[in-house]
């Protein structure tokens, strides 16, 4: 009786064991970057006796080839992928294909905040997708948008990076997370560093638009929009629930950085989780060795017993204080019950350590026989964004698609000051809350003529104070604060934005948006005997735009837009009491208006035979009633005592007009199948000119930049060899505020502040060893030179090794 039973066993796996062959046969072809299905991918072997088809969840069967066959897998939207059936079976049975750049055809969301495709958009845009940033493995988001090679970053401290665009920078450019706008009340117009907060290995796409973007995002967007779109998680789609995270390590040698970050996604069919945790560990930054003697730190100040003294720096070409460490946390959760609703809940968290601003550390006294400060540091830079976005598809009786977003953020920042041999350090610590609504309907169901429409509300109040202490007995006595405390800044807006297919080849896009903003401020006079108490303000802003995009030849397109962008004043223009530079200090003006801009932009874009592809487009800004900081006077007063020094009194006006212009070309050459050619240059220029007919050159003006790389990549390997080039900014051509800078610059021969050109020899890599282990090698700055991005306090990495080890799972 027992042999029988065995014998049945047996036959039973025999049986059996056919159909575990079959599924073990089961492989799924992925996109690489988002891990989601492909289908209609052909898989056939050498001689092409045998071929199978994806289907639409990506899945297909090798049974009918043999385990030694080298099979390839072809999709004519990804690189084709080529290896055994053994190796596939071993990998999990999965096959991951990259995106083909040739034949791509882009999907943007910034212009409207629904999926629209690039061709279409008459507006230029850059798209920086996940592909692009796991390779260059940016340090922080300000170095992602640098890679890209079309957006000037300048930085006053290494925890730091304020991006320019044509010619605009800070509280003129618009940040947004999600859908949520990151610009706040206090967003100032120097220079700041608040897009560190965002942590690069959580962003799936950045796409950047040109120009301004005040029909779809109001307030600040005049001189463009940054967008940053953070990775999504996944619900599983090929069994009931998935499981897959990524772990990687870091290390720089330039500023001994060491990174890790780890994320884990579980998913079922209608709930999805995904969890991101990164870690930043930098230390002193090593500047390069052949440039400017100016940039060397030859100086620096300790204290001891309560003592400044200043001490000669063994190693001048160290930075130091320029460390600092940071974490960034996320979490998102996704829930789809059906084909018609998604709901997703996102939270961010990001917080630094104390930081140097290292600029203010390096400025020489009034005798120029030591340096001013003894201490000048940010205190933890502190973000929160909660998001909940509702999604609904379905044919709604006025739209085809509707979106909700609401969304809280905090703000925390602070800043310390000392000067040498001072025992007192002053300190002003503030706070914001952010509550923000964004309601955005799409209806493309109007025969050639899709439609996009919504409206916006967003709240920020702004808490403020001031301190002093003696750093002798540890004494903390109340001092100003830098913002009148309990500040409001609100606005509410609708758009409508509509893209109409007159043609097959001629797409027309118009929109206009109004805007009406309130501030209110009440001020406090226990320091400073303001002859105000309070401001009020209310305005309203109308703006639009108008374009087309037109292909003459499937290969030629001709793009045309004209737009208007406005930025209202913010608490940080009316309210601010700041040291803005060596012997000058900022005091409020409660009598601002908005400041306006006017745009028109031609682009032209040519395609030789998916061989090569040259881009081109030219624009010109116009900028009134620009909010610039100008001389003033306080109380019948040109100078006043700031901080136990004689300065002079400036206030943010309504006090310029400015035009901005420039050119912008772009190359792809697709030499091989391996191979490939890209190039950026960029040429701006601009004036602004004050009430008193004062010309001067416009202070966030680029220097002409570009890039070259040369690219070599198959289904394991990718290479990148790059050339970063700078121009020369003569002292003629710095604006007047950076000419009273002279410390951040090299001196020219007639003994004036310049900012020399520069260009530096990179190489970076990255090595597929599996389908989840990943190595990459990076070079940054092989020949070891010595300079200072334009503006920056801080002079760039000198020789820099950067390696990298990933491990998907």
């Amino acid at each position: 009786m027992k042999s029988s039973t065995n014998i049945r066993g047996i036959l039973f796996l025999l049986l059996l064991f056919p159909f575990h062959l079959a599924i073990a046969q089961k492989v799924y072809v992925l996109d690489a970057e988002s891990e989601e299905g492909i289908g209609n991918v052909i898989v056939y072997n050498e001689d092409r006796s045998g071929t199978v088809i994806t289907g639409i969840d990506g899945s297909c069967d090798l049974e009918i080839f043999k385990r030694t066959e080298r099979l390839t897998f072809r999709h004519m939207g990804y690189l084709s992928f080529k290896a055994t059936k053994a190796q596939i079976l071993r990998q999990n049975s999965r096959v991951y294909l990259n995106v083909n750049p040739q034949q791509l055809e882009e999907v943007v969301m910034s212009i409207s905040k629904w999926e629209q495709q690039k061709k279409d958009i008459p507006q230029k845009i850059a798209s920086i997708d996940a592909r692009s940033i796991t390779f260059n493995n940016p340090q922080t988001s300000a170095d992602l948008l640098q890679s890209s090679g079309k957006v000037y970053v300048q930085k006053s401290q290494l925890g730091g990076g304020s991006p320019m665009i044509r010619g605009f920078a800070t509280n003129r450019l618009l940040l947004s997370v999600d859908g949520v706008r990151m610009n706040n009340a206090i967003f100032r117009g120097g220079n700041i560093q608040n897009v560190i907060s965002i942590d690069p290995f959580t962003v799936k796409n950045t796409e950047v638009i040109f120009g301004p973007g005040s029909v779809i995002y109001g307030s600040d967007a005049i001189g463009g929009v940054m967008n940053f779109f953070t990775k999504k998680p996944m619900f599983a789609s090929y069994s009931d629930k998935t499981f897959s995270g990524m772990a990687t390590y870091r290390h720089a040698t330039a500023n001994n950085e060491n990174t890790i970050h780890l994320d884990l996604n579980f998913g079922r069919k209608t709930w999805a989780f995904l969890s991101s945790i990164t870690y930043n560990d930098f230390g002193d930054l090593q500047m390069g060795k052949n440039g400017p003697r100016e940039y060397l730190r030859d100086s620096y100040v300790v204290t001891e017993n309560n003592t400044d003294i200043l001490r000669p720096n063994p190693n001048p070409r160290r930075q130091l204080p320029s460390g600092y460490n940071q974490l960034n946390l996320m979490q998102k959760i996704s829930h789809k019950p059906n084909n018609s609703w998604e709901y997703d809940l996102n939270m961010h968290y990001s917080e630094t350590s104390d930081y140097s601003r290292y600029d203010r550390l390096i400025r020489p006294n009034r005798d120029g026989t030591g340096l001013r400060s003894a201490e000048w540091f940010y205190g933890p830079q502190k973000w929160w964004l909660s998001n909940l976005q509702v999604y609904k598809k379905g044919r709604g009786k006025f739209y085809d698609g509707v979106k909700l977003t609401t969304a809280y953020q905090y703000f925390e920042e602070s800043r310390n000051e000392r000067n040498f041999a001072n025992p007192i350090r002053y300190s002003t610590l503030e706070k914001l809350n952010a509550l923000s609504a964004n309601l955005d309907f799409e209806n493309k169901k109007i025969g050639n003529f899709r439609m996009y429409y919504g409206a916006e509300y967003v709240f920020n109040q702004v808490a403020s104070v001031g301190s002093q202490t003696d750093i002798t007995d540890g004494s903390v006595s109340n001092s100003p604060s830098r913002y009148p405390d309990g500040a409001i800044w609100q606005t509410l807006a609708g758009y409508v934005n509509g893209e109409y297919k007159l043609k097959p080849n001629l797409t027309f896009l118009a929109g206009m948006r109004y805007s009406h903003v309130w501030t209110q401020a009440d001020f406090d006079t226990t320091f400073y005997p303001f002859p105000f108490d309070e401001t009020s303000l209310s305005n309203g802003a109308l703006t639009g735009s108008l374009g087309f995009s037109w292909f003459p030849k499937a290969d030629l397109q001709f793009t045309l837009n004209g737009s208007t962008g406005f930025r209202s004043p913010n608490i940080d223009d009316i309210g601010k009491v700041f040291d803005s530079e060596p012997g000058a200090v900022v005091v409020p003006n409660p009598d601002l208006e908005p400041e306006y801009a006017y745009n028109v932009e031609l682009g032209v874009k040519k395609n030789f035979q998916d061989k090569l592809v040259l881009k081109g487009a030219t624009y010109y800004t116009y900028l009134v009633d620009a909010l610039v900081r100008r001389n003033f006077e306080f109380d019948g007063e040109s100078e006043i005592i700031y901080n136990g020094e004689l300065s002079r009194v400036q206030a943010i006006q309504n006090a310029a007009k400015a035009y901005v212009y420039g050119l912008e070309l772009g190359l792809q050459a697709f030499l091989t199948d391996q191979w490939s050619l890209t190039a950026n240059y960029t040429l701006t220029d601009g004036r602004e000119e004050d009430q008193e007919g004062v010309d001067s050159p416009v202070r966030h003006v680029a220097p002409t930049f570009g890039d070259l790389h040369l690219l070599w990549k198959n289904q394991w390997l990718e290479t990148d060899f790059f050339l970063n080039y700078n121009g020369e900014l003569s002292f003629d051509d710095l604006a007047v505020s950076e000419r009273n800078k002279p410390f951040l610059y090299a001196v020219d021969s007639n003994g004036n502040p310049y900012s020399p050109s520069w260009y530096t020899l990179n190489f970076r890599s990255r090595i597929k060893i599996s389908n989840g282990l990943t190595t990459s090698l990076i070079v940054e700055n092989m020949t070891n030179q010595l300079y200072r991005t334009y503006s920056s306090g801080i002079s760039a990495p000198g020789f820099n090794l950067i390696t990298g080890l990933s491990y998907k799972f």
